[in-house]
C-alpha cells in the first residue's frame, strides 16, 4: 500500500478481502497525491485513513437500528396494554 509491502500473516478466506482492501488504499492515495502532489506519502496516508474513518462512521449511522427498536417496543407496549383490557 502506498508503494509499501507489508507483511501480513492471514487466513486464506480473507486474502481476497485483504487485497480489495489494499486496492482501495492505493486508489485513494494516488487521488490524493495527484491532487496534493507536494504532501509527503504519511500526510496522505493520514487524509485516507480520516476519509476511510468518515465514510465507516456515515455507514453506521445509517445501520442504527436503536430508534425502531425504542418505536417497536413502544408500539408493542401499547398493544399488550390494549390486549389485557380486552
Amino acid at each position: 500500500m502506498a508503494d509499501v509491502n507489508y507483511p501480513l500473516t492471514i487466513s486464506r478466506e480473507d486474502e481476497e478481502l485483504v487485497r480489495e482492501a489494499a486496492k482501495q488504499v492505493n486508489i485513494k492515495v494516488n487521488a490524493y497525491r495527484k491532487r496534493y502532489p507536494e504532501l509527503e506519502k504519511d500526510k496522505l496516508i493520514t487524509m485516507v485513513a480520516y476519509q476511510f474513518s468518515v465514510e465507516k462512521l456515515q455507514l453506521m449511522q445509517r445501520n442504527d437500528t436503536a430508534p425502531y427498536a425504542e418505536k417497536v417496543q413502544e408500539l408493542t407496549e401499547l398493544l399488550d396494554e390494549y390486549l389485557n383490557e380486552k
